[in-house]
């Protein structure tokens, strides 16, 4: 455990609530940084830039979300620190992208456009979940919640379900490579693991865009 203020998770409730007062004060703002699979292939940044927009039309969505940030982000910060914690954050944002265009030509949901941090934030839920197994710890509590805003992704309407398995499970693989990198090799195993899952997120998403005839 590292002491000391949780400054990434802090830095990220920031940026998206900054990005919120942008979208409502700058016109075109959250079309410009959205995300949807039928313009990622040519705007790939987007498959980032989404996980720090938040539907305009409530402000419920962002408070939801910070919410549910900060009560997993510190403690995640703290244990994995800042670097990996930022990194799995990233990745998780792009792996909830890479989920929603992977499962996209199955739903039809090619041109439906997402916004939300709650794809990076289900990331870092499958990330404790393995955390919480690797120090020997219960785990009871994140699996309910896991369980439970899963149901919801599914039930609710207008929730990208596909971000949240996208960003879960590349949270987990992260998460777990971190938690169980061998003492003396915990940079180099971790940068590896980072580097390796990036990789295989673009190579879903390539052959993704390429099985449905998209040209990048």
């Amino acid at each position: 455990m590292r002491a000391g203020r949780p400054v990434v998770t802090l830095t990220i409730i920031v940026v998206c609530v900054l990005n919120y007062v942008l979208q409502w004060r700058v016109p075109g703002w959250t079309q410009r940084w959205w995300f949807a699979p039928s313009i990622g292939a040519t705007e790939p940044w987007r498959f980032l830039t989404v996980a720090f927009l938040h539907s305009p039309a409530t402000v419920l969505h962002l408070v939801f979300n910070m919410w549910a940030l900060w009560s997993v982000g510190p403690y995640l910060e703290a244990t994995l620190g800042r670097a990996r914690y930022l990194a799995l954050y990233l990745v998780s944002a792009i792996g909830a992208s890479v989920g929603a265009l992977v499962l996209a030509p199955v739903t039809g949901s090619w041109n439906i456009a997402i916004v939300g941090a709650s794809g990076a934030v289900f990331g870092l839920f499958g990330a404790v979940l393995v955390v919480l197994r690797r120090l020997g710890r219960s785990a009871r509590g994140i699996v309910v919640v896991i369980v439970i805003n899963g149901v919801l992704s599914v039930v609710l309407p207008g929730v990208a379900w596909q971000a949240h398995v996208g960003g879960l499970v590349t949270g987990a693989l992260l998460g777990a490579a971190y938690a169980y990198a061998p003492r003396g090799r915990q940079h180099l195993v971790s940068a590896a693991a980072t580097v390796v899952v990036l990789a295989g997120l673009a190579a879903s998403a390539v052959a993704t865009y390429a099985q449905t005839g998209v040209s990048l």
